[in-house]
């Protein structure tokens, strides 16, 4: 009986054995987790499997751990994984450049501005000072600064300081001179703000242009690292994607020769900015893809930003009511560049805050594209569309690319530019009924590079103090669901990559976020608070909250 159990209990470990060795030798292991996989079925599940940074199953542990096995295996004790996130439109490269400016963020006084400049030149001793961040309509009285202050503090060096927009700066006088520019400067699709005869050196949309050609373009070095620094920071926040809303052939060939060195390892889809450059060597030559780039769109820009009111209406500005903002290129421009584009199979990405704009660039869209379709061309920011414009997007399958935390930025004074017309602003349920999905960026450096406050932003619109008490609009508000699927699956899509990644699913990019809460049902005002456990890039690590 004794030799009986033993041999049974020998053939018991060899077939025990031989199970082992026909599990698969997996890269990683997830086990124990709540795994928000942003599949069709918005599937919620424990485990995943990672081989040569994909995804191999997705499902129970006990059917995972059934088949695989791995030296690394990730129990998570029950904490949250999301698709890695991805931002549809921000600055990245932009960014990246601004970490070694003046921060501007967050002043609340042209003072504290002046102030903030000063010692960071006393740190960086540089040919010129720049810096971008500041918003007036923070600062009491919402009055635009002048030179004066700048001509007094910096007397002896150029300086440019670029609102939090982009779409307007302040320069001192020495900056001014050295671009040329007087009282008497004319630029097409930018305004020279002049009072009693002279600049006051607030320079509006591509009047800003005309000194930002003349300062001096950072090193390669400095590019370098400005670029795997915003890397770094990003890794930090849960983003594994970005696309970079208009670059240059040179900055293009930049990041792609950082990647192929594998120094720079963010994933990028790159939109083209509209110069006679980028149309030969890449726009006429088809799409460019590497496992890491892609260039596939045409950034446009038809007009300014609403905070300095360049933003083109219908009507004029509630506030300035002979202002109607202004077109930054003429219609016959913009149409033939998505003419253009549509004949070299290229996606169309135009700016429009105004409904001015948004209605030129819908019929514009309308005329060349003629039916529903798949080219996925979009409105960026869509701020403010007519309520007779907005059944545009669904009958021509226009994407209105949004930005949720321009929406919780801008309410304390939206209705004082717009008036009536706010109730056609940052409508984002309305224009999810259109076509059932849209992509939520930031617009980084322009607002915070962290997600998060994208998410938060959708589901309240609120600010992180929960203000105001039921939402901005409340009406407008997105749910979780459509908050997470608009920076991951939706996000993927609007650049063409939801077959490799936006989702936990077999066979795309291993992709992935670790959080200790659960923004799908934690308190709206923890979320803003709530720091990444982990970031994973194809399988692989690229940031610990531990390290």
């Amino acid at each position: 009986m004794k030799r009986k159990i033993q041999l049974a209990i020998y053939i018991l470990s060899i077939l025990m054995i031989q199970s082992c060795d026909l599990k698969t030798e997996a890269d990683l292991i997830i086990k124990n987790a709540k795994i928000y996989t942003v599949d069709s079925n918005f599937s919620v599940v424990p485990g995943a499997v990672i081989i040569d940074g994909k995804f191999v199953a997705v499902g129970p542990d006990a059917t995972i751990l059934a088949r695989y096995k791995s030296a690394n295996v990730l129990d998570l004790k029950g904490k949250f994984v999301y698709p890695g996130f991805i931002d549809p439109h921000c600055h990245f490269y932009g960014y990246g450049l601004s970490l070694a400016q003046v921060d501007l963020r967050g002043t609340s006084s042209y003072a504290e501005v002046i102030e903030r400049a000063k010692k960071h030149h006393n740190e960086f001793n540089t040919q010129w000072l720049t810096g971008r961040g500041w918003d007036q309509n923070s600062w009491e009285g919402q009055e635009f600064p002048t030179k004066e202050l700048l001509d007094e503090a910096f007397p002896n060096i150029p300086v440019l300081l670029r609102r939090i927009d982009g779409h307007a700066a302040i320069a001192n006088s020495l900056a001014l001179k050295k671009a040329g520019i007087t009282s008497k400067t004319i630029v097409e699709g930018g305004k020279v703000i002049v009072e009693n005869g002279e600049p006051t050196g607030l320079l509006i949309d591509k009047a800003v242009d005309k000194v930002l050609e003349i300062i001096p373009l950072p090193s390669k070095e400095e590019e370098s690292k400005g670029l795997e620094q915003a890397q770094e920071n990003c890794f930090a926040v849960g983003l594994t994607s970005v696309s970079d809303a208009g670059l240059n052939k040179a900055t293009i060939e930049l990041i792609d020769e950082l990647q192929k060195a594998d120094s720079l390892i963010m994933q990028i889809y790159a939109m083209l900015e509209a110069t006679e450059e980028n149309i030969e060597h890449f726009l006429k030559k088809g799409h460019y893809q590497s496992n890491k780039l892609n260039v596939r769109s045409l950034k446009l820009y038809a007009d300014g930003a609403l905070g300095s009111r360049g933003a083109c209406l219908l009507e004029p500005y509630s506030d300035d009511t002979e202002n109607y903002g202004m077109l930054l290129e003429t219609p016959e421009y913009l149409k033939q560049m998505c003419q253009l584009a549509f004949e070299n199979n290229y996606q169309v990405n135009t700016h429009c805050i105004g409904d001015s704009a948004n209605r030129l660039m819908l019929n514009i869209y309308r005329e060349i594209l003629k039916e529903k379709n798949d080219l996925r061309w979009r409105i960026e920011h869509a701020q403010v569309v007519n309520s007779e414009d907005v059944k545009l997007y669904g009958k021509y399958s226009i994407i209105p690319s949004m930005q949720t935390t321009h929406c919780t930025s801008d309410m304390y004074w939206a209705d004082e530019r717009l008036g009536e017309r706010i109730s056609d602003a940052y409508i984002w349920q309305d224009l999810h009924k259109q076509n059932g999905w849209f992509p939520n960026g930031s617009d980084f450096p322009i607002e915070d590079i962290n997600p998060l406050y994208g998410f938060y932003a959708g589901i309240t619109r609120q600010d992180k103090k929960g203000l105001p008490k039921n939402g901005f609009f409340p009406k407008q508000k997105l749910t979780r669901t459509q908050a997470l699927k608009a920076m991951t699956i939706w996000a993927a899509k609007a650049q063409f990559e939801e077959d490799q990644k936006g989702s936990i699913e077999v066979g795309k990019n291993a992709d992935f976020v670790i959080t200790s809460k659960n923004i799908m049902t934690c308190d709206p005002l923890e979320i803003v608070n709530l720091t990444i456990d982990a970031t994973y890039l194809t399988g692989k690590k690229v940031y610990s909250a531990t390290r």
